[in-house]
């Protein structure tokens, strides 16, 4: 997709996710082999990707890489991070006019005061890993997602 974030999610009539503005949508997995791809992937990024919910690889594209769908993994984590704490990771990053590309090299912090549980933080901060070699798979995200799920009844439950 190239532009997750939460305007471009809406719920049916089942209130079951549907993705909207398929606009910015790529090919899952890019190949770069040289400076002036790496430019192009970048300058298409900064034209059809939201900034706050970029991925940190789209700013600063290596000239011998492949550019994957872990790139929608940090958005969609971005999208969770919006859902957790009622605005996106960078969303007053980039209201105050700061440098978003700067802001997303770095580990994600979360703010003092999350009511989450242990295990919901941990599946958002393992899609906003900043190196995309070390961001999961959406399996391993589906897997993490099984966990957080309601155990049947009269068994434990995870808080999330």
């Amino acid at each position: 997709h190239r532009d997750l974030k939460p305007t471009n999610v809406l719920l049916d009539e089942d209130d079951q996710p549907v993705l909207m503005d398929l606009g910015s949508m790529n090919r899952a997995r890019i190949e770069v082999n040289s400076s002036r791809e790496a430019m192009a992937v970048q300058d298409w990024a900064a034209q059809r990707c939201t900034i706050s919910y970029r991925a940190p690889e789209l700013f600063t594209v290596p000239s011998q890489c492949i550019i994957d769908e872990r790139t929608d993994i940090w958005s969609l984590g971005c999208v969770l991070y919006c859902m957790m704490f009622g605005e996106g990771p960078y969303d007053a990053i980039f209201q105050k006019g700061d440098s978003v590309a700067l802001a997303v090299q770095n580990p994600l912090t979360l703010p003092s005061t999350t009511r989450h549980s242990a295990a919901l933080q941990r599946l958002l901060f393992s899609m906003m890993t900043v190196n995309p070699q070390e961001r999961p798979s959406i399996n391993e995200i589906l897997h993490q997602l099984e966990g957080l799920q309601p155990a049947p009844a009269g068994q434990d439950t995870t808080q999330i």
